[in-house]
């Protein structure tokens, strides 16, 4: 993610191919894909797959080729839980990732070599996102510490920082539920 990389240097030019953001919860995939989304000029649309069919893949296909809905012709999609996509509904996005139609990101907690389908995998560029290192997770309590207004006694801190295994998510819920209480 940082300057030069390949995936800062895909979204700042614009050129995004299809990506899985692969890693264990409260990694950031699925921030990191609304950063993705907030600097494409492509439209955007957002489905979970725990809930989405067929019929919503469709209803993306067809906003996107309306220009009237989509000037640019072009959507980003965000999948959330993509590794709960069935078959046929891989097989839908298919033809409109092949032809460029969709820039597919989905994000998943399931190696996607398991989950995705040969054909659609081919067109992905995989990215592995690792837990959140202590350092980082020390940076993200403090914020949280601060945008609060909160302050943590030593042991506290090292038990919830200990406690949490690089997940960023479950580190400001536990602090949000010692603070309410």
């Amino acid at each position: 993610l940082g300057p030069g990389k390949m995936l800062r240097r895909m979204v700042e030019a614009d050129r995004l191919s299809s990506i899985i953001l692969f890693g264990p919860p409260g990694t950031g995939k699925t921030s990191l894909a609304r950063v993705v989304a907030a600097t494409t000029r492509s439209g955007f649309a957002k489905l979970n797959a725990v809930t989405a069919g067929v019929a919503d893949i469709k209803r993306v296909i067809a906003d996107t080729e309306n220009p009237i809905l989509n000037p640019s012709g072009r959507t980003l999609l965000f999948v959330d839980e993509i590794h709960r996509f069935t078959r046929s509904q891989q097989d839908a996005l298919l033809p409109s990732v092949e032809s460029g139609l969709l820039t597919l990101v989905g994000a998943t907690t399931e190696s996607p070599w398991a989950t995705s389908n040969g054909p659609l995998l081919s067109r992905f560029t995989v990215f592995r996102l690792e837990p959140i290192d202590h350092d980082d997770l020390t940076v993200l309590l403090d914020r949280a510490l601060g945008a609060t207004g909160s302050t943590i006694d030593v042991e506290a801190r090292a038990a919830l920082l200990h406690g949490v295994d690089g997940d960023a998510r479950k580190l400001l819920t536990t602090l949000d539920v010692a603070i309410a209480l």
